[in-house]
């Protein structure tokens, strides 16, 4: 009776053991097929915030561009030989604003395909990479061209009296409020481009 007893006490156990050690690859076979996932999601998150991103710097370059380029006043008063007007393109700083500006817009447009396709196939490094190199150029490009317009509405605001510079925004009021708000446009276009670059190192560390 007693061996009898011990031979079926060992046949369980032997069964429970088999049944434990089965369960084990299963649950780990979980584990490893939901990390994918994941990763996956939060790549797409990513790459959907970069897309909106791209759409607002968009905006911004834009009205930016339009804003300085259809900047034009004229004083009402004028004599036989002058007529007193302020255009943007008196000064080659604002027509280099404009050019950059435009320049950054087409970009963004051409971008946004590319940044589909980064939704797409969130996995995808090749698109990211490009968007990365010439996000990083744009971000350099906008910024010198808002810093450079940014030091002529300053001096067209307060002028400079070591230099004999005249503030001429007490007469050209409308001219200087058109350059002003070009000139914060183009700065949140390229806080913009900074975010946009940001993400995409996000985005690449993982991969």
């Amino acid at each position: 009776m007693d061996s009898t007893k011990s031979t079926d006490q060992t046949a369980i156990n032997m069964a429970e053991s088999k049944s434990v050690k089965g369960k084990a690859p299963a649950t780990y076979n979980v584990i490893t097929k939901a990390t994918p996932i994941q990763h996956g999601g939060s790549k797409r998150g990513v790459a959907i915030f970069d897309f909106v991103l791209r759409v607002s710097a968009l905006v911004a370059a834009l009205v930016a561009t339009i804003t300085m380029g259809t900047t034009d006043q004229t004083l009402p008063f004028f004599t036989q030989f002058f007529q007193f007007q302020a255009s943007y393109d008196d000064l080659p700083t604002f027509t280099f604003f404009v050019i950059a500006n435009a320049i950054a817009s087409g970009y963004l447009v051409l971008s946004l395909p590319f940044s589909i396709v980064c939704i797409v196939r969130p996995h995808a490094a090749g698109a990211r990479l490009l968007l990365l190199i010439f996000d990083i150029v744009l971000v350099a490009f906008t910024t010198a061209a808002a810093a450079s317009a940014a030091a002529i509405v300053y001096l067209a605001h307060n002028g400079n009296s070591n230099t004999n510079w005249l503030a001429i925004c007490q007469q050209f009021d409308d001219f200087c409020q058109s350059v002003s708000g070009a000139v914060v446009a183009s700065f949140i276009a390229a806080v913009g481009f900074v975010f946009l670059v940001l993400l995409s190192v996000v985005a690449l560390r993982r991969r």
